[in-house]
């Protein structure tokens, strides 16, 4: 036993008792009361594990009673016990195995219920696989702003699941992933990234614009296959604890993208098979969103104009008649800026600024025959142009 794990040993056995069973907040307070270094050896070998985030520390060999009488005659100047017998117990010799202790990570991380949410098409069926606590690895693919990180986090949130999610971009590498080296308080050591994190806590792994990474995220195809991991860097073995599952959101189906929409990678196909299933998520049909809008506009009118108009505008873009789409986000969007400035027209207006003028120009001219209420901006222009003196 070398001195650190029995410098943690003893002060353990000191506010705990022999052999106790700790949590990872007794463990911090352990180490935070103690300046004890933290104990990597408890919470990584599979020999100490005795429930899920419990740990049994195993007895020091020495009576606690000992090391009290040893830290009071270290401060008495008479004091004839050999310098072997408190050696460990010396602050020169405690600082020089001092390790800093690590940021405590096991914050609960179970999203939160969001107010108004309304399910719909594949999540009753997600539900019950974050539900059932399976590693089943799910990709789903769609486009921008149709619900698809929505659901997942929701579907977390009613079921109490602890999920980790990590945005992926063609910069992610595997110390993103997996964990690198990183300076605490002066001193180098070893950080868990997420993908390791939520194996060791069984919660869901949410890759989050998967397509934006490409090869990449080869460094996980053990792991996507349920398999135990070995840290090269700590030389730990890390296995994937109940309940730990993957999850990856993506605009594209990991082929890429032709029509530069998206910054989408081509994925490697080994990867891709390593999910059980892929879900195709649609945007929400008009009854849904609906429902959706409902809560966020006091006028049920505007509400109906709104979701036939993002209708017309997702069949014209399956058509090919359009570029661009009115997603379920946009139209959320538009009725959080009306709530502002109460005038439908400039609420659109202002949400369709980021496309070409050319297409929002369209838009506008589209949403004016959905509401007999507003005027088209072609109307607008032309009763300008009308007024302007002859030359």
């Amino acid at each position: 036993m070398n001195k650190n794990a029995k410098q943690f040993i003893v002060a353990a056995e000191s506010i705990f008792g022999s052999e106790p069973i700790l949590n990872r907040d007794d463990i911090t307070k352990v180490c935070n009361e103690s300046d004890a270094p933290y104990p990597y050896w408890l919470v990584t070998k599979s020999q100490y594990r005795y429930d899920r985030g419990q740990y049994k520390v195993p007895p020091s060999g020495e009576k606690i009673v000992k090391l009290k009488e040893s830290i009071v005659k270290l401060n008495d100047a008479d004091c004839k016990e050999p310098e072997l017998e408190v050696a460990y117990a010396q602050p020169a010799q405690v600082l020089e195995f001092r390790q800093p202790k690590l940021v405590d990570d096991s914050e609960p991380c179970v999203p939160e219920k969001m107010n108004g949410f309304v399910p719909f098409g594949f999540y009753p069926k997600l539900k019950k696989i974050v539900g059932s606590k399976e590693f089943f690895p799910v990709f789903i693919t769609g486009l921008s702003g149709n619900g698809k990180t929505l659901s997942v986090e929701q579907s977390c949130a009613e079921l109490g699941r602890e999920l980790v999610r990590i945005n992926l971009s063609v910069e992610t590498d595997e110390s993103d992933l997996i964990g690198s080296q990183t300076l605490i308080n002066g001193n180098v050591i070893y950080k868990d990234g997420p993908v390791l994190t939520a194996m060791k806590r069984g919660a869901v792994l949410l890759l989050d614009e998967c397509d934006r990474a490409g090869s990449k995220l080869l460094c996980l195809q053990a792991i996507m296959e349920g398999k135990s991991y070995y840290v090269k860097k700590t030389g730990q073995m890390v296995h994937p604890a109940k309940g730990f599952t993957i999850i990856a959101t993506a605009n594209t189906k990991g082929q890429g993208a032709d029509d530069g929409k998206f910054l989408a990678q081509i994925m490697d196909t080994a990867f891709l098979q390593r999910f059980v299933i892929t879900v195709e998520q649609q945007f929400p049909d008009p009854k849904i969103e609906k429902k959706i809008l409902a809560p966020l506009i006091d006028d049920s009118k505007f509400v109906e104009n709104l979701v036939q108009w993002a209708d017309v505008v997702r069949k014209s873009y399956v058509e090919g008649a359009t570029d661009e789409v009115i997603s379920t986000r946009k139209l959320i969007h538009i009725a959080k800026v009306y709530e502002v400035f109460k005038d439908k027209m400039e609420a659109i207006t202002l949400c369709l600024n980021g496309f070409d003028d050319e297409t929002k120009t369209a838009f506008l001219d589209l949403y004016s025959k959905c509401d007999d209420t507003v005027e088209s901006p072609a109307n607008t222009a032309s009763v300008v142009t009308n007024t302007e003196t002859p030359v």
